[in-house]
């Protein structure tokens, strides 16, 4: 398994940054470009807060835990200050877009501009040490543990109520973003946040008789038989399942890492497509039509944190099955994802892993997912050793 910590850590180090390092900086309005042809041109100019905040996250990490590139750190600050400029209302919540100049687009319904912009401003304070950044971090956190229990506020479309649901979302993120601010909160909050996110991603969403994560679940925990209750999204329980697995080595708990793995292999095995093969985006419990109809597309993020949570799986217990899958998703991903020709790597395929859009980044893709997986796995499997547990 060595052998692949070089592959990825040439192809983050010659391919991804290079790419969005050429084209995605705005050198006529500050921030960055996400909307990138195949090739590397623009078609279209909204700027949209939680892709900016994931940019200036991934250049502030890259210098701090890669290499201290003066480039990185200064992309990482032209995103933060055109963010610092433009993104907030005046409660200090993100827009979710903005057009080319600043001016907003969009209201800040969607808490994921605030996630993502407190972790690059966390990550940029670590690079820099300037006070301001992690003032905004940690009053952008503030805000959102207040938006917690609703999190789009007075945007929530939802008839108050009737069908409130839990979703996976917030918690999810949360599990990660509660080490990646760890140096900037209360010791005291950060341990009640870990246990409480540990709590309701392992206890409430994780449904013991069918070993599988649901993305809603009732305000009790309970099954909802609805198109939102029976919503399985395989990407985003095998994501949460890696950040599971980093907070069992930080808390020194053998039990999370292997109910994680646990987890995360019956997602791929329940979202595996056997006749295609690559992972499915949705599906639904019962066996239903899914009501979204991107159901059966392969993406982007889905298969490179597999990549990540099969790679770290192996590392911390050495577990074949985990060593089995990443090699069967490496090869899959590598073949139909990455582009030869122009660089970077395709977001959206079809169920039989053809190209569906050839664009690089647009308003869900953008220099974050694949640059953190990339990362993420050359360091996992850089010196393979299995952590032992006390």
């Amino acid at each position: 398994m060595n052998k692949y910590s070089e592959i990825y850590k040439e192809e983050l180090t010659n391919n991804i940054i290079p790419f969005w390092m050429k084209y995605s900086k705005d050198e006529e309005h500050g921030g960055f470009l996400t909307c990138l042809k195949r090739d590397g041109g623009v078609f279209d100019t909204d700027k949209f807060m939680w892709l900016q905040g994931r940019q200036v996250w991934t250049f502030a990490t890259l210098y701090n835990q890669f290499e201290a590139k003066p480039a990185y750190l200064e992309m990482a600050r032209y995103g933060a200050e055109f963010m610092k400029k433009h993104g907030r209302d005046a409660d200090g919540n993100w827009y979710f877009s903005l057009d080319r100049s600043g001016r907003p687009l969009v209201q800040p319904y969607n808490i994921f501009s605030d996630c993502f912009a407190t972790m690059g401003f966390g990550a940029l304070y670590t690079a820099t040490g300037e006070d301001e950044y992690a003032v905004i971090a940690k009053k952008t956190f503030e805000n959102i543990l207040k938006r917690r229990e609703n999190t789009k506020g007075k945007y929530n479309k939802s008839y108050p109520g009737t069908r409130e649901l839990r979703n996976f979302s917030l918690p999810m993120i949360l599990s990660n973003l509660s080490i990646e601010l760890e140096h900037l909160l209360d010791k005291n909050l950060v341990k009640t946040l870990i246990d409480e996110v540990i709590e309701e991603v392992m206890e409430v969403f994780y449904q013991p008789e069918h070993g599988i994560i649901f993305e809603n679940v009732n305000k009790d925990g309970s099954f909802s038989d609805t198109f939102e209750g029976r919503l399985l999204n395989p990407g985003h329980t095998i994501e949460a399942m890696w950040f599971m697995m980093d907070l069992g080595v930080r808390l020194n708990d053998r039990s999370l890492i292997d109910k994680a793995i646990e987890i995360a292999i019956k997602a791929l095995e329940y979202g595996w497509d056997e006749k295609y093969d690559g992972i499915l985006y949705f599906l639904d419990f019962k066996g239903n039509p899914p009501q979204q109809l991107e159901w059966d597309q392969k993406l982007w993020w889905v298969h490179v944190e597999a990549l990540v949570c099969m790679a770290k799986a192996w590392e911390l217990t050495g577990n074949q099955q985990a060593r089995d899958w990443f090699e069967r998703i490496h090869a899959y991903t590598w073949k139909h994802f990455r582009d030869e020709t122009h660089g970077e790597w395709f977001g959206y395929l079809n169920r039989q892993g053809e190209v569906l859009l050839d664009l690089k980044g647009g308003k869900w893709k953008g220099c974050f997912h694949i640059p953190r997986a990339l990362f993420q796995v050359y360091k996992t499997l850089e010196t393979k050793k299995l952590v032992e547990f006390s």
